[in-house]
Formats: structure tokens, C-alpha cells, sequence
């Protein structure tokens, strides 16, 4: 197999800044992603992705920092979880990073069904072939990290 190479979409005011580091194993989504088709932007993401997952790095970090989706985009970044479940390696790791505002990250304590909201991406992960983390981060409104916590493994 070609050695895969980086793939870096750069943010517009509808679409994220998208960096995919094959030698790190670092993948990450950040802005807004309201883009009129979706397809277009995310379709080479998952196609690099599907090389991806033929030979990963043992560890690889997912960051979500997406401020704001719209449905078609969340069903992309769902097709790209998925196909990341999918590292043919039980002793690979894949973690899963969500960046969330800090008013968030705090009701998800004062109510004990918000953590159901996360349902939609641990049902994507249940099944996964290699080990799985999940890591939550309250965000302050500068996009600062203010706390964190592991959900799942």
C-alpha cells in the first residue's frame, strides 16, 4: 500500500478546518460545519478514512470540535466514526474527543438524562473492534479547555 498522506481542508464560514494526520494518528474537526453539500466536503474525509483503517496507527485520536452541524453533517461525522470502529485491531485504541460549551458539560450533571444525548455515539461505538474512549471537554467561550472526563472505555 502507498503511504497514505495528510489531508487538510481548510474552514470557511459554512465548512470546519479538517486536518487528518496519518503519521500522529490525530484527526480533527473543528468550526462550524453548515455546508450546503455536505457530500462534497465529507466524502473525501471518509475516503481517506476507509485507507486509513488499513493500516492505522495504534492510537488514534478523534477531536470534535464542532461547534455547530447541521443534520447532513451529522450523518457524515457518523459514517466517520463508524468506519473508524472498524480498525481491524483489538489492541488499537481509538479515542473519540467532544469539545463542549462549559454550560453544557455542567447540565450533564444536573440531569441525569443529558448524558442520553451521547447515546447516538456510544451506540456507534458499542461494537467496535479496537478498544474505545470517549472524552468529554468543557469549553470556555475562548474554545479553552476547562475541564475533562473520560465517559467510556
Amino acid at each position: 500500500m502507498e503511504k497514505l498522506t495528510d489531508l487538510i481542508i481548510e474552514k470557511t464560514p459554512k465548512t470546519p478546518q479538517i486536518e487528518l494526520k496519518y503519521s500522529s494518528g490525530e484527526l480533527s474537526l473543528t468550526g462550524r460545519s453548515l455546508p450546503e453539500n455536505a457530500t462534497r466536503i465529507y466524502e473525501p474525509v471518509l475516503n481517506w478514512i476507509n485507507q486509513y483503517i488499513i493500516q492505522p496507527q495504534p492510537v488514534t485520536n478523534l477531536r470534535l470540535r464542532v461547534e455547530y452541524f447541521n443534520t447532513s453533517s451529522s450523518l457524515w461525522i457518523s459514517k466517520i466514526m463508524k468506519t473508524l470502529t472498524r480498525i481491524n485491531n483489538p489492541d488499537y485504541r481509538l479515542m473519540v474527543h467532544i469539545y463542549i460549551p462549559l454550560e453544557e458539560y455542567d447540565d450533564m450533571k444536573l440531569y441525569p438524562d443529558a448524558r442520553d444525548s451521547f447515546s447516538p455515539i456510544t451506540d456507534i461505538l458499542q461494537d467496535s473492534i479496537p478498544e474505545v474512549s470517549l472524552k468529554l471537554y468543557a469549553t470556555d467561550d475562548r474554545s479553552k479547555v476547562i475541564r475533562d472526563a473520560l465517559v467510556l472505555f
